[in-house]
């Protein structure tokens, strides 16, 4: 990769940064959006890209990188055009999770956070994914996939390969690349916030039978 970038390319990385930025009272606060924003042109925090960030906020690359090498979102390596998390923590575990990860990592030949030769699958060992009531659960650049099997998710990477749109469970109706996915999270909406479901009905479960009996959270003073 080059090690600067093309003078279109930094003049639109500047003017996204520039709307960033106005965004916050301290220019320092949109490091982190600034950080998906770079990733969302290389497919990953590159070392032009922190240079490029650390000058825009009046940072040192030192300053930039400590939060980059933080927080497990930002990738130091190129990221492949979809990132498959499998949820692999207790509950996903216990109901098929860690048969899945065996099923994948031996399919498509690669550990976490590894990409495959055709740079179309990073595959990645979750902790959480926050959907216990879908478990197992897969993401798809942080789209759900519930309820996975083996066979579900070998058709998953399969779909990706062979270029196909794949749909989430719940949310946008269709996946977007990892780096379209990186642009919505450094702050610029792609018009699918309102696509699909975002809980379904095991997530609401709870609040049905509560509604059902009329209960409610204790109020202050430890009154209903």
């Amino acid at each position: 990769m080059d090690t600067t970038y093309s003078p279109d390319v930094e003049a639109n990385l500047r003017s996204d940064a520039q709307a960033i930025v106005a965004r916050y009272p301290n220019s320092r606060s949109a490091l982190m959006p600034l950080l998906h924003l770079i990733q969302s042109v290389d497919g990953f925090v590159s070392p032009r890209g922190i240079a490029l960030t650390a000058e825009i906020l009046d940072l040192t690359r030192a300053e930039v990188s400590a939060v980059a090498t933080f927080y497990s979102q930002y990738r130091r390596h190129p990221n492949g055009e979809y990132n498959v998390g499998v949820c692999t923590n207790a509950l996903c575990a216990v109901m098929g999770g860690d048969v899945i990860w065996e099923e994948l990592t031996t399919y498509l030949g690669v550990g976490s956070d590894e990409t495959t030769e055709d740079g179309k699958i990073t595959l990645e060992a979750l902790e959480c994914n926050a959907g216990c009531d879908y478990a197992p659960v897969i993401m798809v650049n942080w789209e759900f996939f519930d309820n996975q099997t083996p066979a579900s998710a070998r058709q998953i990477v399969d779909d990706i390969r062979a270029g196909k749109d794949i749909h989430p469970t719940r949310g946008s109706e269709k996946v977007a690349t990892f780096k379209e996915t990186e642009r919505v999270l450094a702050g610029f909406e792609d018009g699918h916030v309102d696509e699909g479901p975002s809980a379904g009905h095991a997530s609401l479960a709870g609040l049905a039978i509560a509604r059902a009996n009329n209960w409610s959270a204790p109020r202050e003073g430890g009154q209903n």
